[in-house]
């Protein structure tokens, strides 16, 4: 499998707006939301967001204004739908 560095600034840019999952270092959680905006540092902010733990749905709906400090993202990538 070929893997290829990509520059994250211009990666994080081009998800704004899109929907986006958001999977965290600790306790197996990951937040699903549309990407509101991203800071200098890969602070992230999301907006309609919904709570996934152990790859379970929760049904908790966190709303808007999620913020999550880039220091507890394991990774965040795109999801189609």
């Amino acid at each position: 499998m070929s893997q290829s560095v990509i520059n994250p600034k211009p990666f994080i840019r081009d998800l704004v707006g899109q929907t986006v999952l958001v999977k965290l270092k600790f306790n197996n959680t990951s937040y699903k939301g549309t990407l509101n905006s991203s800071d200098n540092y890969f602070n992230l902010s999301l907006n309609n967001v919904e709570e996934i733990i152990d790859g379970q749905k929760e049904g908790t709906k966190l709303g808007d204004g999620l913020f999550i400090r880039c220091n507890n993202v394991l990774y965040i990538r795109e999801i189609k739908e």
